[in-house]
């Protein structure tokens, strides 16, 4: 694999993600974000009291666990697909170039167009509060809600590879993008808690089938941030917190997630390599 190929197909996708002002999109969602919690937290300064820029960043990434995973489906599912069936695929492999290298470039474009954005907000929002207010957990709850939210992001993005090349056209590409965010991100509370009343389980069950979400993992790497105790979970937060610890749970929120990120690229890139060149 030559790097210089990789560079090469990485700024063509930039530069269609310039073209088609997803880079701009992504880059204003996370200002919109960042701004929003500041502005919330200011005007209810009086009142509540501001609980400073660390809240924000908290709050930040759990805003970031709903709205991006959805956002990196829509930007990832059709990015495969629609080569195949535009013509684009078949074209390119006329170019001393291989699949792998055309594949690890439209990967690079996709982290660096969704994750570049958020982490530069977040890295440039905790520095300015660093000097603004040095609160004493400031860089530890940074540098953890970057961790999780950068896992997370990856694994979405792998998902949404993987689905762009496993479907057939870029309709079914779309049905399985919602297919895969409603699961873990919109209904999984809702089938969890069905789940739970069909069937007494206990605490270590009901756990494994949340943290095997990646959604769920990574919220509570979050809540481990706010409440160590895990008290808003229950007896089962009170099991995980006396049985997992803080430490663990973070490990758990940045690996398994990462680990299914990869997995699902690596996936993606094998069926990129093996399949058919025209959907």
């Amino acid at each position: 694999m030559k790097l210089a190929h990789v560079g090469a197909f990485a700024r063509l996708e930039l530069a269609e993600a310039l073209r088609s002002k997803w880079l701009l999109f992504t880059a204003t969602l996370d200002v919109a974000l960042v701004a929003a919690f500041v502005w919330l937290g200011l005007r209810e300064s009086s009142i509540l009291g501001f609980t400073g820029l660390s809240r924000v960043i908290l709050n930040v990434s759990n805003a970031v666990l709903v709205a991006f995973p959805l956002l990196v489906l829509v930007s990832t599912h059709g990015a495969v697909v629609r080569a195949r069936t535009s013509g684009f695929f078949e074209f390119f492999l006329t170019q001393p170039a291989t699949r792998g290298e055309w594949f690890c470039g439209l990967l690079v474009s996709r982290v660096a167009v969704l994750l570049g954005p958020l982490l530069a907000l977040l890295l440039i929002g905790g520095g300015a509060a660093f000097a603004v207010e040095a609160e004493p957990d400031l860089l530890w709850v940074t540098l953890r809600c970057l961790a999780i939210t950068a896992s997370l992001i990856f694994c979405f993005i792998g998902l949404g590879l993987l689905v762009s090349a496993r479907a057939r056209s870029p309709e079914r590409a779309v049905v399985w993008a919602l297919v895969v965010w409603v699961v873990t991100v919109a209904l999984h509370d809702m089938l969890l808690i069905t789940l739970v009343l069909r069937a007494p389980l206990s605490p270590q069950v009901i756990f494994a089938v949340s943290a095997l979400n990646p959604s769920e993992a990574a919220r509570i790497g979050l809540l481990t941030s706010v409440d160590p105790e895990l008290s808003v979970l229950g007896p089962v937060g009170f099991w995980i917190a006396t049985t997992l610890g803080p430490t663990v749970c973070l490990l758990l929120a940045v690996i398994w997630p990462l680990l299914l990120g990869v997995f699902s690229t690596w996936r993606a890139v094998a069926n990129v390599q093996t399949a058919d060149a025209v959907a």
